[in-house]
């Protein structure tokens, strides 16, 4: 087991975590789902263990004394880390004057301060693996609808902590970003929460790709952050959103 290339995925028991974990899975890496729902991380592990070796771990990376723990016991099972993915993340979107602080700072400590520990305690295991980070941020970092400023905040730091991590940890570790814009997750949330995609005609219309994204387009794009053949990327930010924020719109 300690040959294969380990990677550490927070939020991997749903969505487009799930699809990464999958995805690295199949390119022979050992995947750690680490997940605050238990029910969706072991649900995950289950369903992903005849593709590779999985290892659901209950985590919320908002507290550090549970990444110190969940990187641990990664390493002690399986000797190495040599790639982080940040993809844990959540959001309350409220009117301003609404906002709980708690809720503010909730979104944040997970989104944000939550990438920041996992890139902390992770780090000395990835600069001895020559390893990699990638963020998954958001479209929200330079975009936005009303009501979401907790979370556009923190995917617009997640944007900004990529670039210093990627100075502050090279060259032995590059640290690298991919910010999704629409995605349908219908079909990969935990079981009894698995919905059937409602998407029409206009959805798909105005993306100049002509469809809405699929987690598996997130996760081909991290597979290849992760790869030898992005070797000299680092601190970069690839918008991954079918053309959406390239388009312009007149009323």
């Amino acid at each position: 087991m300690a040959a294969r290339r380990v990677a550490f995925i927070t939020g991997g028991g749903q969505g487009i975590g799930k699809a990464i974990a999958q995805r690295l899975l199949r390119d022979g890496w050992a995947a750690v789902i680490a997940e605050v729902d238990e029910e969706a991380g072991r649900q995950t592990e289950a369903e992903l263990k005849a593709l590779g070796p999985v290892r659901f771990q209950h985590v919320d990376v908002a507290v550090e004394s549970q990444v110190r723990s969940a990187i641990g016991g990664t390493v002690a099972e399986f000797a190495r880390i040599d790639a982080l993915v940040n993809n844990a993340g959540i959001s309350r979107n409220v009117p301003l004057a609404d906002l709980a602080l708690e809720d503010w700072q909730r979104v944040l400590g997970v989104n944000l301060t939550g990438a920041m520990l996992c890139a902390r305690h992770a780090a000395p295991h990835l600069r001895a693996a020559h390893g990699t980070i990638v963020n998954i941020a958001s479209t929200r970092a330079y975009m936005s609808e009303a009501n979401t400023e907790a979370y556009s905040a923190s995917k617009g730091g997640l944007v900004a902590l990529t670039h210093a991590l990627a100075v502050s940890l090279g060259p032995e570790v590059r640290v690298n970003c991919v910010s999704p814009g629409w995605i349908d997750v219908s079909a990969w949330r935990k079981r009894g929460a698995v919905k059937q995609a409602t998407l029409s005609a206009a959805d798909h219309s105005q993306h100049p790709v002509g469809r809405v994204g699929r987690p598996e387009d997130v996760a081909a794009c991290v597979a290849y952050l992760l790869s030898e053949e992005a070797g000299f990327v680092t601190g970069a930010n690839l918008t991954l959103d079918g053309g959406m924020t390239r388009k312009m719109i007149y009323v």
